[in-house]
């Protein structure tokens, strides 16, 4: 695939629809520290809010460029007083619990109460003039009553994310939604941002993009976040749905215009010319 032979281009983005600052839920978990990371090598402003302060500070150190609030989704109140008199232009929300459950599931964090009313309240909670919300789900939340996705949905950890995703939908925000398989490479417990900005997917550098949740394969916590990271600048991903895995291969992705890459796979995928899904 030839990348710049596809004669793609994107608008400039306008001076007053520039993303600064982006609000990251989820951000120690195994997908949100790579965006953080990601986020802070290319110099935006993060707000994070977590429960676990002492777990991101470890992460993500002493960067100027995160501020990170205690808080917990679970509580929409707690959302509104973390986010009272921020500037949020973006907001990517990586919230997510195990599909079965598990010590993580301790202290009501469920599917249900994460992936669900965590992301309800997080929507509830944001400005009408919010330029992205970026949602990371999952392949099969369409297709959970077969194999294998039925047995991933035994605890409907699918069903919740749809919901999820649903309100999203209807709740008038531009939005995108990541739907990766399987999640592989990470989580990263280097404390180190170096690694986690350069971190990469070793040899499964070939990225599929779909639409209509036809995909079935694993996905990189690395290619997810920049999935997102790059998403945020791209017009032809607003108020979309992607499926996303990755194999086996590399791409030819130019060091020198990295968003014309995701903006040709991206587009591809809605013009339905993947010559990977034919």
């Amino acid at each position: 695939m030839t990348i710049m032979s596809m004669n793609i281009t994107e608008k400039s983005t306008p001076e007053s629809n520039k993303i600064t600052n982006i609000l990251v839920l989820g951000a120690t978990g195994g997908v949100g520290q790579i965006i953080v990371a990601k986020l802070i090598g290319q110099n935006y402003q993060i707000l994070a809010i977590v429960r676990n302060i002492e777990k991101a500070q470890k992460l993500f150190g002493d960067s100027e460029n995160i501020q990170i609030f205690p808080g917990d989704v679970r509580q929409q109140k707690s959302l509104e007083k973390c986010l009272a008199n921020q500037q949020i232009d973006a907001t990517i929300s990586c919230l997510g619990t195990t599909a079965f459950p598990s010590t993580r599931w301790w202290g009501g964090n469920n599917p249900e109460n994460i992936d669900y009313l965590g992301n309800q309240n997080l929507i509830n909670v944001m400005l009408p003039n919010l330029k992205r919300f970026i949602l990371v789900s999952s392949l099969g939340v369409e297709r959970s009553n077969q194999f294998p996705y039925k047995i991933l949905n035994l605890f409907r950890v699918l069903d919740y994310k749809l919901k999820a995703e649903n309100i999203l939908k209807s709740s008038g925000l531009p939005y995108t939604i990541i739907r990766p398989g399987r999640l592989t490479d990470g989580p990263y417990t280097s404390y180190d941002l170096k690694t986690l900005i350069n971190a990469t997917s070793g040899n499964r550098q070939k990225i599929i993009i779909s639409q209509g949740d036809k995909l079935l394969g694993e996905t990189s916590r690395i290619i997810v976040a920049e999935a997102c990271v790059e998403a945020l600048k791209l017009d032809c991903t607003i108020n979309q749905t992607f499926e996303i895995i990755n194999q086996v291969g590399k791409d030819e992705i130019p060091d020198h215009d990295k968003l014309l890459f995701w903006q040709t796979l991206f587009t591809r995928a809605q013009t339905n010319s993947n010559p990977d899904l034919k």
